[in-house]
């Protein structure tokens, strides 16, 4: 697989305290541009996204298409997923605010799938994930649970 690259842009005025930003996904165009402000991260989003949110769906994504290739790989395409992540941050003495965690839940609809060869497309969707494999690295807590549903 050749190198992958992608890019983001994010702009601000005003102080961090009192000022806003925005985020935006200038290569691809999928995305942009999104707001974000100091009380985005650390009290209500209302309606405004923060770079924990994005890390977030980063992570269910990456997760999800891992997922479904191992899935395939094994005889079981599914039929339908959801992933949803939560990503922690939390103050860690010393280090400032870090973040600490991140938590899969997902649901598979499948309708065939051996349980053990469905539980170990699990466990090699979780290591082959990137975004997974770059959180552990950085010492945070990855957690995965995934719930079969189907035959």
């Amino acid at each position: 697989m050749p190198r992958i690259t992608r890019e983001a842009e994010a702009t601000w005025e005003g102080s961090v305290a009192r000022g806003a930003g925005t985020l935006t996904a200038e290569s691809s165009g999928a995305f942009g541009p999104l707001p974000v402000t100091l009380a985005s991260r650390i009290a209500e989003p209302e309606g405004k996204t923060s770079p924990e949110e994005l890390l977030a769906a980063a992570h269910a994504g990456c997760f999800i298409t891992s997922l479904g290739s191992e899935l395939a790989r094994v005889g079981a395409p599914p039929e339908r997923m959801t992933v949803r992540c939560v990503i922690t941050m939390d103050e860690v003495e010393g280090q400032g605010h870090q973040i600490v965690g991140s938590a899969i839940e997902a649901a598979v609809l499948v309708e065939e799938a051996d349980p053990a060869a469905f539980d170990g497309a699990v466990v090699a969707a979780d290591e082959g994930c990137p975004f997974s494999s770059l959180l552990k690295r950085a010492g945070a807590e990855v957690t995965v649970n995934v719930r079969r549903e189907g035959g």
